[in-house]
């Protein structure tokens, strides 16, 4: 017997007829979104379906919409070509796909720098885009571009970085509409009571940090350090660069000259892909731990080289803002787009095996497949608190 996930759900499912039925519930009803009735009613209410026939069956063409614009949103990026974001970009082809609508187009800067990045957002305002995505990753840079881009008529969601914080208080210099990501503080103070309980007498440790001082990340780092103060700790903050291809060495020639430290951590994915294997390199075993699943980060925790990651679910991350986009242009604007915090998992060798199936949502594997859920209780990640 098929499992009713909700009534209006069910039924949108059927009335569009959904390839991949299952996957498409649970992105509806599981996947962090403000209302999963809202947002299938809109669907239905929406939707004009053209039947043909072939012999006795009846074919409903799912995202038939004749009188909705193909809308073009744009999503602009901090590190477009960084692995971290390819479930980010199946995420948000994936929402378009399911509404009918073409591509979000996908730029901005390799390499954090923020002019390109406002640069290109300036681009999609002239393009007359039908909404921007963009992470926020400087307090103050991207408060005209956002301005002008609503001034235009054109919504703006927040996504992955929403602007900086000044003593533990998010500071938005920028009007968005929402923001859909990580709580990025409190990440940070939930890395920062992982480490202490990994080091109780507190000591010398290192957190590397791709980009310090960027929206993204220095807040975790932040976070982090406002648990360890007064515990012990010597905090020791260590860049290692935008491209993935300077953060190993970077972090391999810290750590051969410093191996007195008793732990190794990052506050960001590349960092953190590394961190096992460098460790083992320099010939340390110290506690360490990171954020995300890029790479050999799973691996690394288990087989012993790392303890923890924290996951924020980048594929949401594309494709709600997408769906909110959506949403928000289909309503009239009635439908306004929440924050939305995407998640604070923290993933040890004892929860790691579901993360390493391979996906589309982790960013491993191009098909789009329904993925089973694994059998037992549903754990509850830390609270956190959206920003």
């Amino acid at each position: 017997m098929k499992e009713k996930v909700d009534p209006v759900v069910d039924e949108a499912v059927e009335t569009l007829n959904m390839k991949d039925g299952p996957a498409r519930r649970k992105l509806l009803k599981g996947a962090g979104l403000f209302s999963a009735t809202a947002a299938a009613s809109a669907l239905i209410s929406a939707c004009t379906s053209s039947s043909s026939s072939s012999g006795s069956e009846t074919k409903n063409v799912a995202g038939n919409f004749p009188s909705t614009p193909k809308w073009q949103f744009w999503f602009v990026n901090h590190v477009t070509t960084n692995p971290f974001f390819t479930p980010t970009q199946y995420g948000l082809a994936d929402a378009a796909a399911l509404l009918d609508l073409p591509t979000p187009k996908w730029g901005g800067s390799e390499s954090s720098v923020v002019s390109q990045m406002t640069n290109y957002m300036q681009t999609a305002t002239s393009a007359k885009a039908d909404g921007i995505a963009v992470p926020v990753i400087d307090p103050t840079a991207f408060t005209a571009p956002v301005a002008s881009a609503l001034n235009a008529g054109i919504p703006v969601i927040s996504y992955n970085a929403d602007g900086s914080y000044v003593n533990g208080k998010p500071v938005i210099g920028t009007n968005r509409l929402a923001y859909v990501g990580q709580a990025l503080y409190i990440s940070g103070q939930q890395m920062g009571t992982e480490i202490a309980k990994l080091i109780p007498g507190g000591g010398d440790i290192v957190i590397f940090i791709a980009t310090p001082g960027t929206g993204n990340i220095q807040p975790r780092y932040d976070g982090a350090a406002s648990v360890l103060t007064g515990k012990g700790f010597t905090l020791n903050e260590v860049a290692t660069g935008a491209a993935t291809s300077a953060e190993e060495p970077a972090e391999k020639a810290y750590l051969l000259g410093h191996k007195s430290i008793k732990g190794a951590f990052a506050v960001d994915a590349g960092s953190t892909e590394f961190l096992g294997t460098t460790l083992q390199a320099a010939g340390l075993k110290v506690p360490s731990g990171g954020f995300d699943t890029l790479g050999n980060t799973l691996s690394n925790i288990q087989s012993g080289l790392m303890d923890f990651t924290i996951y924020q679910d980048p594929y949401l991350q594309g494709f709600l803002p997408t769906l909110y986009m959506y949403l928000y242009n289909i309503s009239g604007g009635t439908l306004a787009p929440p924050d939305t915090d995407t998640g604070l998992t923290i993933i040890t060798k004892a929860n790691a095996a579901p993360y390493t199936v391979s996906s589309r949502y982790q960013g491993s594997t191009t098909a789009q497949k329904y993925v089973p859920r694994p059998s037992g209780a549903i754990q509850s990640p830390p609270a956190t608190t959206s920003t």
